[in-house]
């Protein structure tokens, strides 16, 4: 048998706040960027060869990436929602190569 509970009053929302499952959306979704970052210990090859293998990049691609890497300290190979650079973060981790997850834009 349903029970009717009461309700509570419906309250009006400012255009400035917003709902928590949007506020989630928002963190989560959108622009963010894996960086790989420059290390002492990789061989060149080996980071063409993580690239390739991970994420599927060409041979070109791969290697203008590892020269990023190489000569500007770091490179964004990946975008895309917060879990899936979480996501690379990790495998990247997992390869021995330092990687860091930032919001697109603050590069």
């Amino acid at each position: 048998m349903p029970v009717d509970l009461p309700r509570a009053e419906m309250r009006t929302r400012t255009r400035t706040d917003t709902a928590p499952e949007e506020r989630t959306t928002l963190e989560t979704e959108g622009p963010w960027c894996t960086v790989v970052w420059n290390d002492p210990v990789n061989l060149m090859s080996y980071v063409v060869f993580v690239f390739r293998r991970y994420f599927g990049y060409s041979r070109v691609v791969a290697e203008q990436l590892m020269m990023q890497v190489h000569e500007d300290g770091r490179a964004i190979v990946s975008r895309g929602s917060r879990e899936k650079a979480e996501t690379d973060v990790q495998a990247m981790h997992s390869f021995g190569l330092q990687s860091t997850i930032e919001r697109a834009g603050e590069d």
